[in-house]
């Protein structure tokens, strides 16, 4: 009987050391609450976590697809979805859904390579090839009906000064777009 109430009188023992450190942990936690952050950070963060669906156009240059890597990273934290798009820009002498082979070949190749960079950071992508008479129609057409939080935009790094460095495509898409633009342009030396 003395031994039962020696492993009885143990347990309680462990049993109250256990209650009293978790009590203590909890009121620690309680009384050191995490320092407050401003307003504008807080919304800022709100902003950048609402970014569920993010659309990067490519042409399967290494600026755009740089524009993909960005957009997996911007993406990752929220799990948001990668929507791939390749526009095909179709002369305005032939119908908008002629056969055109060599550029639909080209658009499948630059998607399967942008696909492959999202499928490294395992975020669910959607590619398609959207045809328009110019890129930034496209583009915005894109964003509309696939209702996109975010546009990542990979620009060419050795465009020139003034109103080149961004070109006439990504000056319609930031006139032009419902949602929040992000435009990433690499060093000339860098990406």
């Amino acid at each position: 009987m003395q031994v039962i109430a020696a492993h009885v009188t143990a347990l309680g023992a462990l049993l109250a050391v256990i209650f009293a450190g978790a009590i203590g942990g909890l009121l620690w936690w309680m009384l050191h609450p995490p320092r407050p952050i401003p307003v504008e950070v807080a919304r800022a963060r709100r902003s950048i976590d609402a970014a569920k669906r993010i659309l990067v156009p490519t042409i399967g240059s290494s600026y755009s697809e740089r524009g993909v890597e960005l957009a997996c990273r911007l993406g990752k934290e929220q799990e948001a979805e990668i929507l791939l798009t390749y526009v095909l820009e179709v002369p305005r002498t032939l119908p908008l859904n002629a056969p055109v082979p060599e550029a639909e070949s080209k658009a499948k190749e630059a998607l399967e390579r942008a696909a492959a960079i999202v499928a490294q950071h395992k975020l669910l992508s959607s590619i398609f090839i959207e045809r328009a008479r110019e890129a930034g129609e496209g583009i915005i057409r894109a964003a509309r009906d696939n209702k996109v939080d975010l546009i990542v935009i990979g620009i060419r790094p050795d465009a020139g000064g003034g109103y080149d460095v961004i070109g006439r495509t990504t000056s319609s898409i930031l006139h032009r777009a419902h949602c929040e633009v992000v435009i990433d342009r690499a060093s000339n030396g860098g990406g």
